[in-house]
């Protein structure tokens, strides 16, 4: 208990007050993304609506969570121990953690653009479609990789599960629905609590899972 405090909750703590920490900041200093979210709420098209709108759904919370429990099931019968589904629940509800203890304390409001989805009642920093997509599809990469031995393969999956964050991270700009350091900072937490988890759980050899 003692070694996951300090390899999981303590790093957790830190990301969530440097988290707000720069929520704050930005909220202080001028930074001209409204610029952005405009000049992209302008060149709206019909065939881009449809794409971002796609783009969103692939990190929404319920696909999220569905997927999440899933894939641990499978992880648990492919490789006849808990380790990887351990690690991918921690890695998705970590970052989920630090996104609900810090957007509303931030308290960011959305783009002064129309909005294409509706706009939850957390605030604009950070991006926790962008966290979440980090956190799943990563985490999946991760688990697969180590266990694939191909390279052509592992290039083909890490493929993927970089796009999808980007995709999701572009689209939630586009649809107005958060400015463009919301998104940075959702795909840098994801990070984050993907690389925690991982040294803590899945690369940990001191004990067998």
């Amino acid at each position: 208990m003692k070694y996951y405090a300090l390899a999981v909750l303590l790093p957790l703590l830190v990301l969530a007050a440097v988290t707000f920490g720069v929520g704050k900041l930005i909220l202080a200093v001028p930074t001209g993304e409204a610029a952005v979210s405009r000049a992209l709420a302008a060149d709206r098209t019909g065939a881009w609506n449809v794409f971002t709108d796609y783009g969103t759904h692939l990190s929404d919370t319920p696909y999220i969570v569905a997927l999440t429990a899933l894939t641990a099931i499978a992880f648990r019968l492919v490789y006849k121990r808990w380790r990887e589904s351990i690690f991918l629940v921690a890695a998705v509800w970590s970052q989920s953690l630090v996104f609900l203890a810090t957007t509303t304390p931030v308290g960011r409001h959305r783009p002064e653009v129309q909005h294409l989805d509706p706009a939850p009642p957390t605030s604009s920093f950070p991006s926790g479609h962008a966290s979440a997509a980090v956190g799943f599809y990563c985490a999946v990469a991760v688990v697969l990789t180590m266990h694939i031995r191909n390279r052509a393969l592992q290039i083909a999956i890490w493929t993927l599960a970089v796009a999808a964050p980007l995709i999701v991270g572009f689209s939630r700009l586009y649809r107005g629905m958060h400015y463009l350091t919301d998104v940075c900072w959702g795909l840098l937490l994801g990070v984050v609590c993907v690389v925690v988890a991982a040294r803590a759980i899945l690369y940990r050899r001191s004990e067998r899972v």
